[in-house]
């Protein structure tokens, strides 16, 4: 097994990134190297959590060897006088090698190659890529050169800051930096920045997670907020549509100045494939006018106004997409929930929906979760479920914060997740490391990652799902996530003591992963001063959150968030109840209609059926009866004719009696209404009542 469970974890975590991408991109209209670029930094960062606990487990196995061979002591617990890095007599038991053991050698290399290339995504190409997406230009050059220049701030600060501090360290003498020491320094940098974020979005996770949970137990909890969403998603939807008109009235206003001939022509056309259809149609090119472009007095737009323009028709078609998408879905887990309330009080205890669901369930689906178990899971199990995880994440939540305030503390060890992987270590119950560790560290990250998938800066940074979230925002999360995750991987080690530089025991052999990132001594007030004390600051940032201090001040701001004792709260909840009520009835309506015109079909096209099958009765057995004698055969046959061409002398002269008028004001536009008039050729059915048939002769 020496490298399958790596190889193995590698391939499942591929997937994992795959499905979660598939969620929020759109594999078939965003660009290629955009969904590439974003999926190896997803990759990447997946890879470090759940690869870690393996090298906690190797690392720990190789501490074990150590301790046969007489040159390691493992950890104890207890306050005594036992000097730090003291060696204890080889112990007489043998060391099983995990199932997990990856050979020697293998993990710096992965690790080196999984940093430094995150380290490279989120810092050069991933900055390059978002103003490469959002560049208006019509080809590649230009775009690259969009892309270049505004870049050229955020590259050039890098190199000022990283010049200036080389020539301060060839001026001074006193300093005398190694290669290897200038890695670790940015090392150090990268992971500051990345550990000062970490802690704000940690902060907000773990207060944030639990609470979800809790009050999604809550009886109409859910549906009050849902309703405050829809009346927000409207507001927002009126504002993409018009914003969207105002646009599309550019772009016809260019599309009528700029002709055939015109040099622009085809940028202009390149905007018109960017349009929705209905408005391509609309603004259909003028192929009409042939004028020469250069006779005429009229001033035309440059190629920097139709880049400009371009861009923000990107822009807007996409905001309209997605506000779209979501009030369709925000609607059907409106109408959800109320059906939930609904039969919360039902005594048969089935499940009744309102309304059809849009997409049709799989009959497995059908066939196991029948009305009778969704009404129990539904109205019943859900809520306890809830309530149970809810108590699991916030046990989870309160030894985070205790670890993270006293995680430096070494003896006695204060940390519980320590002390539960030092408990672990004596015996060797590999199995029990990598459980704890898995779980330790897929909390941190879930708190973590669930932070940078609910924020949103506006409209320029917003992951929404069902394939609605765009390039930019697709690449700016793969840069969080790569400069989140090796401080979270750190950070980490430091709770379970698995970092010498925090367990302060000389003797112990480093983890891979923190071999690669190298000593901190070099720069020593970081190592010992802000990545011991600053995580502490998660409990004032729990603390805030628990008492909505963020909300409350956005909402002072005037962005409207959801508190239940606003009274901007209540009147947004009442407008969205409104709402729901409203597309429930035009829902309503067309139902109705549907069914009307399925009855209409099944009734009246079976009796077509009929009918038809009839005259084909008919028709064998007249032939059968006609092949007695030619005489009866050419009779009837002629008779027929007869009646063929009374029947449709009949149907020419009421066609010309009353022609097809459908402005009048006798229309009948119930199809089912058949009484009052005849159908007509066209469609429609008109009053061909006898006293009204000459009145226009």
């Amino acid at each position: 097994m020496s490298g399958a469970a790596l190889g193995i974890e590698i391939v499942v975590v591929f997937f994992l990134a795959l499905i979660i991408l598939h969620r929020y991109g759109d594999f078939k209209k965003q660009h290629k190297l955009v969904i590439v670029a974003t999926l190896l930094a997803w990759h990447l960062c997946f890879l470090m959590v759940f690869i870690l606990p393996l090298d906690v487990t190797t690392t720990i196995y190789n501490r074990c060897k150590l301790d046969i061979n007489g040159s390691y002591s493992p950890p104890t617990n207890s306050g005594s006088s036992q000097h730090e890095g003291s060696i204890s007599p080889p112990r007489k038991q043998e060391c099983f090698k995990p199932w997990s053991y990856i050979p020697d050698g293998i993990m710096p290399i992965f690790w080196r190659v999984v940093y430094w290339t995150s380290q490279f995504l989120t810092w050069i190409l991933l900055p390059f890529m978002q103003s490469y997406a959002r560049s208006g230009g019509f080809s590649i050059t230009g775009k690259i050169k969009t892309a270049l220049i505004e870049n050229a701030i955020y590259y050039g600060t890098y190199l000022l800051i990283f010049g200036a501090f080389l020539i301060y360290v060839a001026i001074n003498p006193k300093i005398n930096l190694q290669w290897n020491q200038l890695q670790t320094i940015g090392i150090a940098a990268a992971n500051t920045w990345g550990l000062f974020l970490l802690v704000l979005l940690l902060g907000y996770g773990l207060v944030e997670i639990p609470r979800s949970h809790w009050n999604g137990a809550k009886k109409g909890f859910l549906l009050m907020k849902t309703y405050f969403k829809v009346a927000k998603l409207m507001t927002e939807k009126a504002d993409a549509e018009e914003n969207l008109e105002d646009i599309m009235e550019e772009v016809r206003k260019v599309n009528e100045s700029i002709k055939y001939n015109h040099p622009l022509r085809k940028c202009v056309d390149t905007i018109l494939k960017k349009c929705p259809t209905e408005y391509q149609e609309r603004m259909g090119r003028n192929m009409d006018d042939y004028e020469d472009f250069e006779e005429r007095p009229n001033t035309y737009p440059t190629e920097k106004t139709l880049v400009k323009l371009h861009k923000q028709v990107i822009y807007s078609v996409q905001r309209h997409r997605r506000t779209q998408v979501q009030w369709q879905i925000l609607l059907e887990q409106a109408f959800y929930l109320e059906d939930v309330a609904k039969n919360e009080t039902s005594a048969s205890r089935q499940f009744v929906h309102t309304f059809q669901p849009q997409e049709p369930e799989s009959k497995i689906t059908q066939y196991f979760y029948t009305p009778a178990i969704e009404w129990y899971w539904e109205c019943l199990l859900r809520p306890w479920f809830h309530r149970i995880l809810a108590i699991v994440l916030a046990t989870f939540s309160v030894i985070v914060v205790w670890s993270e305030c006293t995680f430096f503390s070494t003896r006695p060890v204060l940390s519980l997740f320590a002390v539960f992987i030092q408990l672990a270590e004596r015996n060797y119950n590999y199995f029990y490391i990598e459980m704890a560790c898995f779980f330790t560290i897929f909390f941190l990250s879930i708190c973590v990652y669930s932070t940078v998938f609910r924020i949103r800066v506006f409209n320029y940074y917003y992951l929404a799902s069902h394939h609605q979230t765009d390039a930019y925002s697709l690449l700016f999360s793969g840069m969080l996530f790569c400069r989140l995750t090796p401080p979270l991987c750190l950070n980490f080690l430091g709770l379970t003591h698995m970092d010498s530089s925090i367990s302060k025991r000389t003797t112990d052999q480093p983890t891979a992963y923190t071999s690669i990132m190298g000593s901190m001594k070099v720069l020593s007030f970081i190592a010992d001063g802000f990545y011991i004390y600053y995580p502490m600051l998660v409990v004032i940032l729990c603390i805030a959150t628990y008492f909505s201090l963020g909300t409350r001040c956005l909402n002072l701001l005037g962005f409207q968030q959801f508190m239940g004792d606003s009274e901007m709260t209540s009147d947004l909840i009442d407008e969205g109840k409104e709402l729901i009520r409203r597309e429930k009835r035009k829902r309503q309506r067309q139902e109705d209609g549907e069914n009307r015109r399925r009855e209409w079909k099944e009734r009246y096209g079976n009796n077509r059926e009929d009918s038809a099958r009839n005259r084909n009765v008919q028709a064998e057995q007249k032939e059968s009866s006609f092949t007695e004698t030619n005489t009866n055969r050419s009779v009837s046959s002629k008779y027929t004719r007869a009646n063929g061409r009374n029947e449709r002398d009949r149907v020419e002269l009421l066609q010309d009696a009353e022609p097809l008028d459908f402005n009048a004001d006798s229309v009948n536009d119930d199809p089912l209404d058949s009484e009052s008039g005849r159908y007509q050729p066209g469609g429609r059915y008109l009053s061909m009542s006898r006293s009204r048939i000459f009145d226009d002769v």
